[in-house]
């Protein structure tokens, strides 16, 4: 893990171009969204047998396979499932929103009206690890906001099944159905439709470059939670911080991949070094090691600032998908925090309860996207119409001004279906008055 000042951090970052399409992977997901256009499950049972190396005859778990898998899941597993969904649909049950409406002045109605999304679908990884905490965090957000259809895509394993944790998670978070589909394929599936797996309002949930590019590729067509890469935490740590602890929860997040990114933050050059000498002390005991050792031998940072200012600058600056606050000041510094996914502060908030148990969903903005994005939540399985009512008399009353606008913007049948409803009243008045 390298030790860099901060200048020496900013010439890496100056160096850095912006990441350029993949040309090849591109090309690969362009032709798998095409052909599952053409050729539906066909595709799909091409994809499968080429990527996964199993020959299926159907995609969606039976609910007798659901059954049996959930009986293979250990109970002690199947509680902790039951209190981490707990915490979730409580924390999300937070965000609903209702409709409302005013009445600014007489005659006057305006208001908005919130729905649901009809159906939605969550792609979930396999190979490298399981991730039945991804279908909580993803589908309970989802089940709370009132959608209907909530349909999981996930790849099989060699034996033509679904991780019986993840269909286990899958019945907990209320999920209709699940489909044994991966990569791109699944997300061309999700968004245009086959013979058996029926296309959807909006795609969420994780998944490799394949699937990542798939998702940028059909958002139009389908709307997406967002455009996520590598895994990334980020520690502001000073010379309090329990060392162990933080070199524990830096390699927590080297585990998911070698793309991941974990950096330090910090104050102290001596505490620099002891977390240095600590982090290559615990990758030999740990079970991924290989994968962590890759990870922070190509990306893990301890940036040394000179001041708080300095290090909550720089933390703005990374808006880091994981924020960890280990100072003797957190939750003062955690209101100066402008951009970041999730905050963690305290010595005993480890990121890792953010990713099972407290509530708050673990899909979270990565590549400095937290600037403008949000975590996944409620409000993204949800739309919202806006209301609008007037009275005969207020339209009359709100005519001109309308008839002006529009006539300066060029669009004279805009001005006229104003004017049209003016002069008809106007008309309608006069005829009543010689009538009486």
């Amino acid at each position: 893990m390298k030790i860099l000042s901060l200048h020496q951090w900013k010439q890496q970052q100056a160096k850095k171009t912006s990441s350029s399409r993949n040309k090849q992977v591109d090309q690969d997901v362009l032709r798998i969204i095409e052909q599952v256009q053409i050729q539906g499950d066909e595709a799909l049972k091409q994809y499968t047998l080429q990527f996964d190396q199993v020959n299926l005859n159907s995609f969606e778990v039976t609910s007798d396979e659901w059954e049996k898998a959930i009986k293979k899941v250990n109970s002690t597993l199947l509680d902790a499932l039951e209190i981490a969904a707990q915490n979730i649909r409580r924390y999300q049950s937070e965000m609903i929103e209702f409709d409302w409406s005013i009445t600014p002045e007489t005659g006057v109605k305006l208001g908005q009206q919130v729905t649901p999304l009809d159906r939605v679908g969550i792609y979930i990884p396999g190979g490298k690890a399981s991730y039945p905490s991804t279908v909580l965090m993803d589908a309970i957000p989802a089940k709370v906001a009132g959608v209907k259809e909530i349909i999981i895509t996930s790849p099989p394993n060699k034996n033509g099944e679904i991780d019986p944790v993840v269909l286990a998670a899958a019945k907990i978070a209320g999920v209709t159905k699940v489909y044994k589909v991966g990569g791109a394929q699944a997300i061309a599936a999700l968004t245009y439709g086959t013979e058996t797996i029926p296309s959807v309002d909006k795609i969420v949930g994780p998944g490799n470059i394949y699937v990542t590019r798939a998702k940028k590729w059909v958002y139009g067509d389908v709307a997406i939670d967002m455009i996520a890469g590598p895994s990334e935490i980020c520690i502001f740590a000073d010379s309090n911080a329990p060392v162990s602890y933080v070199a524990a929860d830096l390699l927590s997040q080297a585990e998911h991949d070698e793309e991941a990114t974990s950096i330090c933050i910090t104050n102290d050059r001596s505490y620099a070094k002891l977390l240095q000498e600590e982090v290559n002390r615990q990758i030999p005991l740990l079970e991924r090691k290989e994968i962590i050792d890759a990870s922070i031998s190509q990306n893990g940072k301890i940036i040394i600032c000179e001041n708080n200012k300095e290090a909550i600058d720089t933390i703005n600056q990374l808006a880091p998908e994981h924020l960890q606050l280990m100072t003797t000041d957190p939750e003062q510094i955690s209101t100066k925090i402008k951009h970041a996914g999730a905050i963690f502060i305290g010595n005993y908030s480890s990121e890792p309860l953010g990713d099972y148990l407290a509530g708050p969903s673990h899909t979270l903005p990565t590549n400095g996207t937290a600037k403008f994005s949000s975590p996944l939540g409620v409000y993204d399985f949800i739309k919202k119409t806006s209301l609008i009512q007037y009275s005969k008399n207020k339209l009359e009353e709100a005519a001109d001004t309308i008839i002006t606008l529009a006539e300066a913007e060029g669009l004279t049948a805009h001005a006229n279906a104003i004017r049209i409803r003016k002069e008809n009243n106007h008309a309608q008045s006069i005829f009543k008055q010689k009538n009486q």
